[in-house]
């Protein structure tokens, strides 16, 4: 972690950092220094590493202070779950499942959410509970409502409060539904990524109100969305406003089907049609890449089968298990072999997408927004009436 680590490892080297990255903005500063991060963090976690979702070795308190205490006050995530709490030992479990998040995440979102004296915030993911305890701090217990799917991660949330003097109210339960009994809330940030926006966040938000989330979509790719809500409550529109990767709301996660599915019993390629392609599929999995193809390739999902000396063959598939592509990459090659099979061509979906992208400039994720309306959501470039194009 030595390139996360500051020269300080405690609170004013973490706040020094984060200020002169832009983060912790001066208003902020006061509700950084009351709540402590290392009061909402387990004696064991797993540090991750400031640029990626790659988790080191367990690490505990009671076992080696420093280096838990240099892991606290780095800007880095901190794992405390694994597997939904099935995981077991010390080891790296599957995926992780609840986290305290990087400091300079957790405050450029509460930057974006913009809170003013009095404002009543939602959250939804309440984690170890320090972003609540930031809000409550700053707000006054009343006025912040955190909701907790997870029994176990919602218990240990109000204890780490509770040792921080704060008290604001933690709700287990499903947070796709909001918490009614609290609203109408001047503010909703999530702290899980999301692929739809729940209705009952808009329907609770006062008119004007701000949702601030980690918005992403089934083929890959994240971005922190800030929306301002309609004067009905039925929709919302805003732009994006930075990269994330947070961890699924539990009830948006996707199961993928099996290969076996695709291929109906048939050996590969099937029935699959060849062709060529100019286009190099490592050219299509950046993390804003796969974002910007998620958009307009709705209901896709991929997966890489890799070789050796870099190659490898990326695989498409359509949730619907009705169509399916493949497309060979090989270093030092100007032209791609691809296969496609179904209904839907989605190599030729994807290659679209890209193009055009490509045709407006590859513009970056500042120049996108998304509009939450009853009959759906669209992501947008520079305005709303420019939806990325759809090819599904």
């Amino acid at each position: 972690m030595t390139g996360e680590t500051h020269k300080e490892a405690g609170p004013l080297g973490l706040a020094s950092a984060l200020v002169a990255g832009g983060a912790l903005s001066s208003d902020w500063l006061p509700s950084f220094k009351a709540v402590p991060r290392e009061l909402f963090v387990p004696d064991r976690i797993w540090p991750g590493i400031a640029d990626g979702t790659e988790q080191n070795p367990v690490v505990y308190r009671s076992q080696d202070p420093e280096a838990w205490r240099r892991a606290v006050y780095s800007d880095i995530p901190l794992t405390t779950q694994w597997d939904d709490g099935s995981h077991e030992g010390d080891g790296l479990g599957t995926t992780p499942t609840s986290s305290n998040s990087m400091p300079t995440m957790v405050f450029s979102m509460l930057q974006d959410l913009d809170v003013r004296p009095g404002d009543r915030v939602l959250e939804i993911g309440a984690g170890t509970g320090w972003n609540a305890g930031l809000l409550a701090h700053r707000l006054g217990d009343p006025h912040v409502v955190t909701v907790e799917y997870d029994p176990d991660v919602a218990r240990g949330a109000r204890e780490n409060l509770a040792r921080a003097g704060l008290g604001p109210t933690v709700v287990e339960g499903d947070g796709r539904a909001g918490w009614a009994d609290g609203a109408p809330y001047d503010r909703v940030i999530a702290t899980c990524s999301l692929l739809e926006i729940p209705p009952a966040w808009l329907e609770q938000t006062a008119p004007g109100g701000i949702v601030v989330a980690p918005f992403g979509t089934e083929y890959g790719g994240e971005q922190i969305v800030r929306l301002t809500v309609n004067d009905d409550g039925t929709g919302a529109s805003g732009r994006f406003t930075r990269s994330s990767a947070f961890m699924r709301l539990r009830q948006q996660r996707t199961d993928r089907p099996p290969f076996e599915d695709y291929l109906h019993g048939q050996e590969w390629p099937a029935d699959g049609v060849r062709s060529t392609t100019a286009l190099a599929p490592p050219d299509t999995g950046g993390w804003f890449e796969q974002f910007l193809v998620g958009s307009g390739v709705p209901g896709a999902f991929w997966r890489a089968e890799r070789y050796e000396d870099g190659a490898y063959t990326l695989w498409l598939y359509s949730r619907d298990t009705l169509s399916w592509a493949s497309a060979d990459y090989e270093r030092d090659r100007t032209e791609y072999e691809v296969y496609q099979s179904g209904p839907r061509r989605l190599w030729d979906e994807v290659a679209a997408t890209y193009r055009w992208w490509a045709d407006q400039g590859r513009p970056g994720y500042e120049r996108f927004g998304l509009t939450v309306a009853p009959d759906g959501q669209r992501v947008w470039l520079d305005s709303p009436d420019r939806p990325v194009p759809r090819h599904a």
